[in-house]
């Protein structure tokens, strides 16, 4: 007699966006998020447009209640966070199952956004701004 049993799986992947770094454990469940240990929508402080932006992904594949997914992020403020933790994710979906990456392709979602803050150089206010010229 043989028996089937359910490997219960764990992807993991990593994002990055400005001087943001997340990083995503996905495994079969019943659909919790949790961010540095708190649920998602607490540590982005209710806002209704990251709270969409995060489960666009899961949504977008239809699998929203299937997966659990914990993210430990740092560095940056919650708009960079945010983009980070929707790469990530997407990435992790790709390792799940191949055929999600033309989904999440066509939509943009596996883009990483590498634009950064410039760096100020020496003579200048900030990286580009110079101080005011005076004729006399």
């Amino acid at each position: 007699m043989t028996m089937t049993q359910k490997i219960d799986a764990t992807y993991y992947a990593i994002g990055r966006r400005k001087q943001s770094i997340a990083q995503v454990l996905v495994h079969t469940g019943k659909g919790n998020l949790t961010i540095n240990e708190k649920q998602f929508d607490d540590y982005l402080q209710q806002n209704p447009f990251y709270l969409e932006k995060i489960q666009k992904p899961l949504k977008l594949l239809k699998v929203k209640d299937q997966y659990d997914v914990k993210i430990y992020v740092k560095g940056g403020g919650l708009a960079g966070q945010t983009d980070a933790i929707v790469l990530a994710i997407s990435r992790a979906m790709v390792d799940v199952k191949f055929d999600y990456r033309t989904e999440l392709k066509i939509v943009g979602l596996l883009k990483c956004d590498a634009r950064v803050k410039e760096r100020k150089k020496y003579g200048l206010k900030k990286a580009r701004k110079a101080p005011q010229f005076s004729k006399r």
